[in-house]
C-alpha cells in the first residue's frame, strides 16, 4: 500500500475527522454581528493559559496562497477580514479589498439573515474604526470568524454557508480523471491542502506534493495534473497526517525529521491498541518524572516478554496478525517537505524488529535492565555538556542522515550505520562522556555486525554465543576487550590511593589514546600505577572514603596488583600498537564492564541526562 493511501485509509478512521470541504484551524477572535451589520462583541476565543493559545475551530477548508490574493471562505487573519495588521502591511489594503469583493460575489442573493448582516458589515467597515475599547489590539494578525447576536454557532456553520461552500467547491471542480490513490474517476486536485507541524517547515504549511517548475513536469500538465490525485483524496491524506502531526501520541522528533506512525486495520480497536505499543517502543512515554500509566505498564512488561525471547503471538495474537505498521519520517526542505524515511509492515514484524533491538542494546549485570529508547540513542550521537549538574546533549547537532538510517535499522532489523559507532567514538574522544546508553549502542553495532558476518564466538558446546557482551567475562580472551578491563583496574588503583575528588584521571587524559593506540599508552600506564598509585596502597595509605584503615588499603593494593598483574602478563608481546573502530569500541565495553559490574549499578557517579537544543 502506497504512502498516501495509507493515510486515506488512516482518515476514514478517524473518530472525529474533520468533514470534507473543511479543516481545523487555530482561531483567535469573533465579531459578533447584529442583523443590520453592527459589531456588539468581539470575542477572544483564545485559552486563559500564558500563552493564550487560539482556540480549534472547524472553518471552511483554507485556501492554499502562493504570490495571489486568496481569502477564506467567511474567516481569515486580520489583515484580510478588516484591512488591520501589526506589521509593515504593504498589501493590507488590497488583501482587504479581496476579501469584501469575493464576499459579495460568493453571497450575491442569499437571503440568509446572518450572511446578510456579513455583507453589511463589510459595506460600512473602515480600518480606522478598529480601535479600543470595543476591538482589542490583540486581534491584529489573529484569525476571525463571524457570529450572529444571539446564535451559538459561527456564520459558517450555518446551513445556508454549508450548502453555498458545497456549492462553491463543485464549480471550482477540474474535469474528472482516473485517481492514483482510489483508482477512481474524481476531479482532481490541483494544489493540495498544506501539511503544518513539521519542525523548522513554514508555519504556514508546507507541500508533500505539488509542481512548481517546468522542469518537474510533463505532457505539458500543470500543477496537479502531473501526478493525479482526487480533491477527497488529497484533503483525506493531508487531514490525516495534519492529525498526527499534532498529536504527541502520534508523533515525535528524531534529528530533523518530524516522525508520525500509525496502525492500520479493520478493526479499529486493534488498530489503537497497536498505536498505543508503538508510541511506547518509539519513545513516547509518560515518565519523565511522573509515575507510568496503567497501560505503559502493561505494554513495558510485554515488551519484556519479547525481549526474553516469546514471540507477539504468544503474548498478543490479535496484533501479531492483520495490523500493518507505518513510520514516516518528514523533513523541511523551503516550502515543500522532504520524506526521510518511510516504513511499512505487519505490525508482527514490527515487533520481532523492536525485541531485537532491545537485545542488541541489553547489558546485564551494571545494573536493572532496561530499554532503550530511539529518541535516548540519537541524542547520544550529539555532543554532552554538564550543565548545573545535569549532562545535556545538544539537539541540534544530530546528524540528520545518522539519526534516519538508525531507525530505519531498527524497523528493518538491517545492519547499523556504519558512521555510527565511529560518531560515538568520536564523541567520547571530545566531551569524556561513557554512558550506559552510548555503550549499549556500541555493543549493538559490534554485536549485529558480527552476528550477520558470522563473527560471534562459539560457547564451549559448540553453539554460538548470541548474548556476547551483554554481560562481564573475564575469561573472554578478546585482546582489546581484556586491554579495556585492565584500564579500568588502573582507573580503580588511582581513584583507591587519591579519592574521588582529583582534578582529573587516567580516564579523562588517557581514555580515548589507550582505546586507540594502547601500545604507546598502556606502558607508562601499568609504570605509574605500580610506582605511584599501588605503592601509596602498599603503604597503607588511601584518601578512598570506603577505604576503612591501613590494613583495608594493603590488602586493597594486594588483589588490584594482583589482577593488573595477571591481565597484564597475558599480552606476551605487548599491547597492539593501533586498535581498528570495531576494537576501540570492544575497548570501552571492556572497561565500562569492568568498572560497574562490581557494583551491581551504572552511573551511580553521572549526573542526570537532559536535552537541549531548538527541536520539540
Amino acid at each position: 500500500m502506497s504512502l498516501l493511501a495509507s493515510l486515506v485509509r488512516a482518515y476514514e478512521r478517524l473518530p472525529d475527522k474533520t468533514p470534507y470541504g473543511y479543516s481545523t484551524e487555530k482561531i483567535g477572535f469573533c465579531v459578533v454581528l447584529t442583523p443590520e451589520g453592527a459589531v456588539t462583541e468581539v470575542m477572544d476565543l483564545r485559552d486563559s493559559n500564558k500563552k493564550r493559545s487560539p482556540a480549534p475551530v472547524q472553518v471552511p477548508q483554507a485556501v492554499k496562497r502562493t504570490v495571489g490574493l486568496a481569502p477564506n471562505f467567511l474567516w481569515d487573519k486580520s489583515a484580510y477580514v478588516l484591512g488591520v495588521t501589526g506589521g509593515a502591511g504593504k498589501r493590507t489594503a488590497e488583501e482587504h479589498a479581496k476579501f469584501r469583493s469575493r464576499h459579495h460575489e460568493w453571497l450575491a442573493g442569499t437571503e440568509d439573515e446572518g450572511l446578510r448582516a456579513l455583507l453589511r458589515f463589510l459595506d460600512t467597515w473602515q480600518p480606522e474604526d478598529f480601535r479600543p475599547p470595543l476591538w482589542p489590539e490583540e486581534a491584529q494578525d489573529h484569525n476571525i470568524v463571524f457570529r450572529l447576536l444571539g446564535e451559538r454557532s459561527f456564520l459558517h456553520d450555518r446551513p445556508a454557508a454549508v450548502a453555498l461552500w458545497a456549492r462553491i467547491g463543485a464549480e471550482g471542480a477540474s474535469a474528472p480523471r482516473i485517481c492514483l490513490v482510489s483508482g477512481q474517476s474524481a476531479p482532481i486536485a490541483r494544489l493540495h491542502p498544506s501539511i503544518k507541524g513539521v519542525w523548522g517547515a513554514q508555519s504556514s504549511g508546507a507541500s508533500l506534493v505539488s509542481f512548481n517548475l517546468d522542469s518537474f513536469t510533463s505532457y505539458g500538465h500543470e500543477q496537479g495534473d502531473n501526478a493525479p490525485i482526487s480533491e477527497a483524496a488529497a484533503f483525506a491524506y493531508t487531514t490525516a497526517l495534519n492529525r498526527f502531526l499534532a498529536d504527541k501520541a502520534h508523533r515525535l522528533q528524531i534529528g530533523d525529521s518530524s516522525t508520525v506512525f500509525w496502525a492500520d486495520a479493520a478493526d479499529a480497536t486493534l488498530a489503537e491498541e497497536a498505536e498505543a505499543w508503538g508510541s511506547f517502543m518509539l519513545g513516547n512515554r509518560s515518565t519523565s518524572g511522573a509515575t507510568e500509566t496503567l497501560a505503559e505498564t502493561r505494554i513495558k512488561a510485554n515488551l519484556q516478554r519479547l525481549r526474553d525471547g516469546r514471540t507477539l503471538s504468544e503474548i498478543e495474537p490479535s496484533l501479531a496478525l492483520g495490523v500493518r505498521f507505518h513510520v514516516l519520517g518528514l523533513a523541511p526542505n523551503a516550502a515543500r517537505l522532504s520524506v526521510r524515511f518511510y516504513w511499512e509492515d505487519s505490525f508482527g514484524t514490527f515487533a520481532h524488529h523492536y525485541a531485537e533491538w532491545m537485545r542488541d542494546t541489553a547489558l546485564d549485570g551494571v545494573g536493572p535492565p532496561r530499554d532503550l529508547s530511539i529518541r535516548n540513542a540519537v541524542l547520544r550521537t550529539a555532543p554532552a555538556q554538564e550543565k548545573n549538574g545535569r549532562i545535556a546533549f545538544d539537539s541540534d547537532h544530530v546528524s540528520p542522515l545518522l539519526s534516519g538510517e538508525l531507525l530505519r535499522a531498527i524497523l528493518t532489523g538491517g545492519r547499523f550505520p556504519r558512521s555510527l559507532l565511529s560518531q560515538l567514538l568520536m564523541r567520547i574522544r571530545s566531551d569524556h562522556l561513557l554512558d550506559r546508553v552510548r555503550l549499549s549502542l556500541i555493543k549493538a553495532v559490534i554485536l549485529r555486525d558480527m552476528r550477520r558476518e558470522g563473527r560471534l564466538p562459539p560457547r564451549p558446546d559448540g553453539t554460538v554465543m548470541e548474548d556476547y557482551l551483554m554481560r562481564p567475562d573475564p575469561d573472554d580472551p578478546n585482546p582489546a576487550r581484556r586491554l579495556g578491563r585492565l584500564f579500568a583496574l588502573i582507573e580503580r588503583a588511582q581513584l583507591t590511593a587519591l579519592g574521588d575528588a582529583i582534578n582529573a584521571t587516567v580516564t579523562d587524559k588517557f581514555l580515548g589514546a589507550a582505546a586507540a593506540t594502547p601500545g604507546r599508552v598502556f606502558p607508562g600506564l601499568i609504570r605509574g600505577a605500580r610506582e605511584h598509585h599501588l605503592k601509596r596502597l602498599r603503604n597503607g595509605h588511601a584518601d578512598a572514603k570506603w577505604i576503612r584503615d591501613a590494613d583495608h588499603a594493603r590488602a586493597v593494593a594486594r588483589g588490584l596488583e594482583r589482577e593488573i598483574g595477571v591481565l597484564w602478563a597475558s599480552f606476551t608481546e605487548g599491547a597492539p600498537s593501533q586498535h581498528s573502530t570495531e576494537e576501540q569500541g570492544l575497548f570501552l565495553v571492556g572497561y565500562y564492564q569492568e568498572k560497574y559490574a562490581r557494583r551491581g549499578e551504572a552511573e551511580t557517579d553521572q549526573p542526570e541526562a537532559a536535552e537541549t537544543g531548538s527541536e520539540e
